[in-house]
Order: structure tokens, then C-alpha cells, then sequence
């Protein structure tokens, strides 16, 4: 696969979505997987709703706001909730992401972040991981103010690179993103780290993978 630019999308991809909650499995209980399902699923839910509504607000917000939900639904004592919003901002990233990057880095392609995370959630990540030096580029829909899957986020890369969207090769494990990406004219690559069914959306990878060291026999 010949590939000018590799681009991952962060939350759910690069890093694990559910290790705020896992660290605080001792006080959540045995429902901290629920809760954090939960809470991931009402945060993209806020991103979509707002864009269709056109009432922006970024993703720390949204993600304060789907909290402040999540924690009442599941019966969450509330003077958690700073320890859970610390730890979201330095989520773990998956065991095998730093080598991935590594390698990824030899082959002389441009590396970035593509995602819904706010520039300064997205630089934290990267330096709470150790992994600033591998990217090219932190790209944030913050630079266009609407959340993906719209088309104005996929264009983020493909006007600073000058590149057609085919020589993007984008991944992600949000299976609405890699449709997004996809349709959109990415070479688009679903990351099924929980063995899903991919979604009716017009749109279907020529190459799935479960985990990201894989992405290593196809680049």
C-alpha cells in the first residue's frame, strides 16, 4: 500500500477510552465498564447533536457535560468527578502504540492526529505518552468548529499537505469514522480491537485490522 500520510484518529484508536474509569475501578465497583461505555457513548452522542444544532462547544466540555450525566445515571458519587476528568486527560495509550509509531516513523511517511479533541487534550495525550516526537501534526476540528464526521474535519489534512484524500491513509476504531473518512475518498482502515460488526454506512474498508501492529504488514 503506497501512502503519503498515515492519520490516526485518538480516542478509542491511539489511546483507550475507559483507562480514566479502569483507574478507578475500586470505588466505581464491578459496573465501571458500563459507566464508562456509557459515558464515551453520551460524549460522541453531545458532539453529533451539537453540530446538527450548530451549538458548539468543545470537547472538554462536551466531555465535563456527558460526565455530569453518566455519573447521575449510574449512581456515581459526584466528588469524583475531578479525579475521573484528570485521568481523561491522560489517557493510556494501547500496549503497542509507541512501537507501532516507531516504525511507522522509518518509512519516511508524514504522521499526524486527526481528531475531536482540543489542541490542548491532544498535546497532552501525546506528551503524557511519551509519543510528541512521532507526529508531524496534532489536527483538531477546533480549526473548523464541528465535530467529525463532517467533511470540513477530513479537509484539515489534506489542505496542509496538498495531497488528494487517496494518499491519506486514515485509521480509526469508530467504525462512523472510518465510513466518514472513507466516503470522503481516504484509504480508510478499521482498528476492531472488540471483534464489532461494522455499520451500514455506505462505506466499507478494504482492510480491517485488530490491532495497530498490523498496520505495519499493509504500509
Amino acid at each position: 500500500m503506497k501512502t503519503k500520510s498515515v492519520i490516526f484518529d485518538a480516542y478509542g484508536t491511539l489511546f483507550d477510552v475507559n483507562s480514566a474509569a479502569e483507574k478507578c475501578k475500586d470505588k466505581i465497583g464491578d459496573k465501571w465498564e458500563s459507566f464508562a461505555n456509557f459515558w464515551r457513548t453520551t460524549q460522541l452522542e453531545y458532539t453529533w447533536l451539537r453540530s446538527l444544532m450548530k451549538r458548539h462547544k468543545d470537547f472538554w466540555q462536551i466531555t465535563e457535560d456527558s460526565l455530569d450525566k453518566s455519573m447521575r445515571v449510574f449512581g456515581i458519587n459526584m466528588a469524583m468527578k475531578d479525579d475521573l476528568l484528570n485521568l481523561y486527560k491522560v489517557l493510556s495509550s494501547y500496549p503497542e502504540v509507541g512501537e507501532v509509531l516507531k516504525n511507522l516513523k522509518k518509512k519516511n511517511v508524514k504522521l499526524a492526529i486527526l481528531s475531536n479533541g482540543t489542541p490542548a487534550l491532544l498535546n497532552e495525550l501525546v506528551q503524557s505518552n511519551d509519543l510528541k516526537d512521532f507526529f508531524d501534526d496534532l489536527f483538531s476540528i477546533e480549526s473548523v468548529k464541528i465535530y467529525k464526521p463532517d467533511s470540513k474535519v477530513y479537509d484539515l489534512p489534506v489542505q496542509k499537505y496538498k495531497v488528494k484524500p487517496k494518499d491519506i491513509t486514515f485509521l480509526s476504531a469508530n467504525t462512523w469514522d472510518v465510513s466518514g473518512a472513507g466516503n470522503y475518498g481516504f484509504n480508510s482502515i478499521w482498528v476492531n480491537r472488540s471483534n464489532d460488526i461494522f455499520d451500514n454506512l455506505d462505506f466499507k474498508p478494504k482492510n480491517e485490522i485488530n490491532n495497530l501492529t498490523q498496520l505495519l504488514d499493509l504500509i
